[in-house]
């Protein structure tokens, strides 16, 4: 059993864990577990990842649900979401459509796989989960942004006392676009899992996470997507020192660690 199972979660609160890249855990007060993106492939060249062990066997932790973000490798990883899916048959999963078509190619059941869009919805347990874009389909002309090659999608997981924001991988200018973060907004999320990077062009600049974090209302932050790829990280201290700028208040989580937050 992974220790995650066993960690305490008071009813104001949910557990974070978080696995490196995009792969985090809730928990919900009442046992529950969701997964975003899982991603531990047991092969792991030292020239591309940091750490030589994947940091999640995944039959150790029971989980109930996963989210997932896109269809990109590191974010929809087969491998990990079919031997989540032996280990605990009655997973649901809910995601961007190429990403359902891929894990149901791979053998998942259809009957427990959801493909949603931005605006659609769905309940797994206690978990309401709300998508909404990381990335317009129609990209974003006036940015130079093309359209993106797969549906990207955020979610906002309401879990009854605490609304968590997964951001996905959001277009560089989020937070200049009003149509992007009003849907988010609305839904009031209190924390925020964030990718971002200090110079790649896909994803948020920190002041530009800075700002989709103070923009779609957030009370707490956490920074994604890094401490996988030796050629993609950062240092997360630096990231928080933008978001403090914006008075939201940064969580750093160390890498393969959980925490219980309570907003």
């Amino acid at each position: 059993m992974h220790p995650f199972e066993d960690l305490s979660v008071p009813d104001d609160s949910t557990g974070i864990h978080w696995f490196g890249q995009s792969s985090f855990a809730l928990k919900h007060p009442d046992g529950t577990i969701l997964q975003t993106d899982p991603y531990f492939p047991p092969e792991r060249p030292p020239d591309q990842f940091i750490h030589a062990r994947p940091p999640l066997l995944e039959s150790t932790l029971r989980t109930d649900l996963i989210l997932l973000t896109h269809n990109h490798g590191d974010h929809t990883c087969v491998e990990s979401i079919s031997r989540i899916q032996t280990a605990f048959p009655e997973v649901a999963c809910v995601g961007a459509v190429e990403s359902v078509e891929e894990i149901v190619k791979a053998g998942i059941p259809l009957e427990r796989a959801t493909p949603l869009v931005s605006g659609e919805s769905a309940r797994i347990g206690p978990f309401a989960v709300t998508a909404v874009w990381a990335k317009p389909p129609d990209g974003v002309p006036s940015d130079e942004i093309a359209p993106p090659d797969v549906t990207h999608l955020g979610f906002v997981i309401d879990l009854g006392h605490v609304k968590v924001y997964l951001s996905g991988d959001p277009i560089n200018t989020f937070g200049e676009h009003d149509a992007m973060i009003e849907p988010i907004r609305q839904l009031a999320p209190d924390i925020g899992l964030l990718t971002t990077h200090p110079s790649e062009g896909e994803f948020p600049f920190f002041d530009g996470s800075a700002k989709m974090a103070d923009q779609v209302g957030l009370n707490t932050a956490i920074p994604a997507h890094y401490d996988c790829f030796v050629t993609r990280t950062y240092d997360p201290q630096d990231w928080a020192g933008h978001i403090r700028n914006r008075g939201v208040t940064p969580l750093i989580i160390p890498y393969n660690q959980a925490v219980v937050y309570a907003p």
